[in-house]
């Protein structure tokens, strides 16, 4: 049997699954974050990592025959030349970036990728003056590190992780406007996300008993993981994040960017994920409703009338996509005593948003919706489901797989192939 190992490294925890080749799961696992600080990240994540391997049943890992890992994105460390991290990472929602950000405005082009606070870029050059950065000499993302442990080949990464480090991800190459920065430790050669890169280190083969030819490959972050996990492979499919927010991820032949709405495209081998993010969502759903209270007071509704109801669904003031404005005021009134009818109106107006979000992915040139995949919690709501279908006028689905570990997995097997 040829088994294939995917890790994912989430915001909660991390986790492996190991799929066959027909795409079956053979084995899954977990390890929670423990961490409460950032000084012990780094011996968190390999404590994690080797957690895994260790928890999957032995018959299991003497049949894998390619890992690959995800990462947070824009999750980043320094380090030095044996691949000792020589300071605290910086994980992917820290904004220290933002003191530079005036400096990066002068060299990047207008509206780029890299021009917010948390973006990969923004925090080496605020890595730069730290006292320790004479001790770096490699600039890597988690899944890139993490991926050292396992092959020990040091400065490699893939595309998915270096968008937000500046990489040019249709000329496939660093544009010249960031090799001017001259920045004097190594920036990660960049390969295709499930691209082998090394056999195991035969100590930890050894140790964790798999072949000793099992690939270790390029990873991905674990957005783009969830987004391989869930089914959807041709232009126009497209997966919905139903979470705290309203993510939008489309398949599009078209690469499609517009700093405005925060919309941004990777590459998916010959085509673009492009999307954005609302700050509308199930954080706005549960601010109102206890989780039962969502399932029982969802049945009551009938899903074939159309709510009167016209919201905007907020916790706090502004949002970004598909609205590009700071300002814009959550709209949540007139509220109705009757919890269904409110509950009604909440998921009708998010179901409104969600279609106004692909609208405009489309109006900016990416390819027509034909079908919707859904991930995250919403996804197991089915009156919302038919409420969305009926505003987005295709068919909607819940994801194949609502793991980022199992996109990782199908991304190892890609790799074997």
């Amino acid at each position: 049997m040829n088994f294939y190992l995917g890790i994912d490294f989430g915001t909660s925890g991390a986790r492996a699954v190991v799929i066959d080749a027909a795409g079956n799961i053979q084995a899954q696992v977990q390890y929670p974050w423990q961490t409460k600080d950032n000084f012990s990240l780094v011996s968190s994540w390999q404590e994690a990592l080797f957690s895994l391997l260790t928890q999957i049943p032995e018959q299991v890992r003497r049949e894998v025959k390619a890992i690959a890992i995800n990462g947070t994105s824009s999750t980043v460390l320094l380090c030095d030349a044996t691949g000792t991290p020589v300071d605290t990472p910086l994980l992917y929602n820290d904004g220290r970036g933002s003191s530079v950000l005036a400096g990066l405005r002068d060299i990047a082009p207008p509206n780029h990728t890299v021009l917010s606070a948390t973006s990969s870029l923004a925090k080496l050059l605020w890595m730069m003056q730290l006292p320790s950065f004479s001790e770096a000499r490699y600039f890597l993302h988690q899944a890139d590190w993490l991926g050292f442990l396992l092959h020990g080949k040091l400065g490699i990464s893939d595309y998915h992780n270096a968008l937000k480090l500046g990489y040019d991800v249709e000329k496939l190459q660093y544009p010249e406007w960031l090799e001017s920065l001259n920045i004097p430790i190594y920036l990660p050669q960049i390969l295709p996300p499930g691209t082998p890169v090394g056999e195991l280190r035969p100590q930890i083969a050894q140790q964790f008993l798999f072949p000793p030819d099992c690939l270790v490959c390029t990873g991905t972050t674990d957005s783009i993981a969830a987004f391989l996990a869930s089914g959807a492979k041709s232009p126009g499919e497209a997966v919905t994040s139903l979470g705290s927010t309203l993510v939008l991820k489309l398949l599009s032949r078209t690469r499609v960017e517009d700093a405005r709405y925060g919309i941004y495209s990777h590459r998916l081998g010959d085509l673009w994920l492009t999307g954005g993010a609302s700050n509308t969502g199930g954080a706005v759903l549960r601010e109102f409703f206890t989780d039962t209270q969502l399932v029982n007071l969802s049945r009551e509704i009938d899903e074939s009338k159309t709510s009167e109801l016209d919201y905007y669904p907020l916790l706090q003031v502004g949002d970004r996509f598909p609205i590009n404005d700071p300002h814009l005021p959550p709209r949540l009134t007139p509220r109705p005593d009757n919890p269904v009818e409110f509950l009604h109106g909440l998921l009708e107006s998010i179901a409104r948003i969600e279609a106004q979000g692909y609208e405009l992915l489309q109006k900016l040139g990416a390819d027509t919706l034909n079908h919707v995949y859904t991930a995250g919690g919403g996804a197991k709501n089915p009156t919302w489901t038919t409420i969305r279908q009926r505003h987005l006028q295709v068919p909607v689905d819940s994801s194949h797989n609502t793991e980022a570990a199992y996109g990782t997995a199908l991304l190892a097997m890609s790799a074997e192939c």
